[in-house]
């Protein structure tokens, strides 16, 4: 059976979700904030040690002008909302991306929440804002080079925004699409990969439960081959 350590999900859906509804896409969005917090409390239950949620992409500042403030202010919200639920799940705060391009303002909410949670030893909560995978595999590179002439697996890994972290075990995708967007493409090179229809504001508890029991019964192999 296998254990689950790093669980990653691309939280797609929300702006469809409230389009259903006969909502604006920011009804969806603080919807799916809502679905953040439930999915994160019952992973800390299940004894995940690592949650990486796609939260903002590096192509998300394509998006209409209004929306991308909405999901500003949201996240602002929810890194002064999320502290004490964090604080009393035992769950830590952290972030990859490039966030020198948000607002100083924002920069300190974040530092201020890791800050908060550094000392807590269960689920590791990691949103993935401003977030790109070729983008970090560049920035990895870019800083590799500074100290290295030769660029090992080691060295890159090293230099990667999920340094010290492990693989990604399960990456879960929901809202129907079946691609993974520039999303840990370095991280889950060997995960198992789960596409949901679900939008995500709908995803529960149930759902992540059924999906985990068929990664636990899943034959494993990185390429290689299960001897009997």
């Amino acid at each position: 059976m296998n254990d689950l350590v790093h669980l990653a999900i691309i939280m797609d859906g929300n702006g469809r979700w409230a389009k259903r509804q006969g909502k604006e896409r920011s009804f969806g969005h603080k919807e799916g904030a809502k679905k953040v917090r439930e999915i994160t409390k019952y992973a800390a239950k299940m004894g995940i040690k690592y949650l990486t949620l796609y939260a903002f992409s590096t192509e998300n500042w394509n998006r209409p002008k209004t929306e991308v403030t909405v999901l500003m202010k949201l996240l602002s919200k929810y890194l002064h909302s999320e502290i004490p639920t964090l604080l009393e799940n035992n769950i830590r705060f952290d972030v990859i991306g490039d966030i020198s391009k948000f607002s100083a303002s924002l920069q300190k909410e974040i530092t201020y929440a890791k800050e908060m949670t550094a000392h807590c030893t269960g689920l590791r909560q990691i949103l993935a804002i401003n977030y790109g995978a070729q983008d970090e595999i560049l920035r990895a590179i870019n800083k590799s080079l500074q100290t290295h002439s030769e660029i090992t697996k080691e060295i890159l890994e090293s230099n990667l925004d999920t340094a010290g972290i492990p693989a990604v075990d399960v990456l879960i995708r929901t809202g129907g699409d079946c691609r993974l967007s520039n999303f840990l493409l370095w991280q889950a090179a060997y995960a198992e990969l789960f596409f949901s229809k679900t939008l995500w504001p709908d995803f529960s508890v149930g759902e992540l439960e059924t999906i985990v029991s068929e990664y636990k019964q899943t034959e494993r192999r990185f390429g290689g081959v299960v001897t009997p």
